[in-house]
């Protein structure tokens, strides 16, 4: 008996090669006009759709401040100022040296000293140190550097020292202020041909600006100076008192003279001479009494050559 062998099957072991098929390329073919239109209507929607929505942040604007001003500047100074017509303020500063300086020349005086604020009424004079009308001292503690001052004295001028006042009363001046003057708590009392407006009308404003009622100090004095004020450029006429009780009626007259001529002129009126304005014009008040009155006024050229005399004439007559 014949038996068959077994055939083995022999694989390879190396893959069958296949041929590679070629690539092909795509061809990209321009859009139509007509798609391109609608996707540059999508993009610009998309955009507003987003600018809706967004939140662009916002640009930081960087502040760049000054340095803090210094406390001191070094340097020997004081400065007084006015706050109104009874207060005024003043502040300071000394160098460290300049208290050295004192501590070594006063030695145990010094300590004992007391920081005095000397202030000066120094009012129309040219203030020396030693020459002021009068004076007043102030006791501060060590560490001040300004102060404000009751000065009590409206329409005056004003000095400060900074100084110590030793045990035995001498006072050492270490800073000397500037001098300034406080205003008047009150209308001035010097008037000019130049004043215009009624009495009556300018008590009433000046009530109304400065709170000044009849029953005030200063609303009785002026209304005192305007009862005894007559004449040339007076501030009111005589005025009678009306009566407490039944009918009454005041009628009284004022006469206001006004002209022109050169800048440079001289004019007198009544033999008085006259201040003009810088464009050679003037304004004169006075009261009228009934009866005759002869105002003669009289204009004299820069270099005198020339005159001129006008000569108005007024009659008041009160039935």
């Amino acid at each position: 008996m014949v038996r068959a062998k077994k055939i083995k099957k022999v694989v390879s072991k190396k893959p069958i090669s296949r041929k590679r098929q070629p690539r092909i390329k795509k061809i990209k073919t321009a859009p139509k006009p007509q798609a391109k239109q609608a996707a540059g209507i999508r993009a610009q929607e998309i955009a507003v759709e987003t600018a809706k929505f967004s939140q662009p942040e916002i640009s930081r604007i960087v502040k760049t401040f000054s340095p803090e001003l210094p406390s001191q500047y070094e340097q020997d100074r004081m400065v007084l100022l006015v706050r109104d017509p009874w207060w005024l303020y003043t502040y300071w500063e000394l160098k460290q040296g300049t208290v050295e300086k004192l501590k070594s020349e006063l030695k145990d005086e010094f300590y004992k000293a007391k920081r005095i604020l000397r202030v000066y009424d120094v009012t129309d004079i040219i203030f020396n140190g030693l020459n002021a009308h009068r004076f007043f001292d102030i006791e501060i503690h060590e560490f001040a550097n300004n102060w404000y001052i009751d000065a009590a004295g409206p329409g005056k001028s004003w000095c400060v020292d900074l100084g110590l006042r030793l045990s035995n009363g001498k006072f050492v001046t270490i800073l000397r202020s500037n001098v300034v003057q406080t205003p008047l708590d009150g209308p001035s009392w010097i008037t000019d041909e130049e004043w215009m407006i009624p009495d009556d009308m300018f008590a009433r404003l000046y009530g109304m600006g400065f709170g000044q009622g009849k029953s005030s100090p200063i609303g009785k004095a002026w209304r005192e100076r305007m009862v005894s004020s007559s004449g040339v450029a007076s501030m009111a006429s005589p005025v009678k008192k009306a009566q407490e009780r039944g009918f009454w009626l005041k009628v009284d007259c004022e006469l206001i003279v006004y002209g022109a001529t050169l800048s440079d002129a001289k004019v007198t009126v009544q033999g008085k001479p006259i201040a003009l304005r810088p464009d050679g014009t003037f304004t004169l008040r006075f009261s009228l009494p009934d009866g005759k009155q002869v105002i003669p006024v009289k204009a004299v050229s820069g270099d005198k050559a020339d005159e001129r005399t006008i000569t108005p004439i007024v009659n008041r007559g009160t039935k």
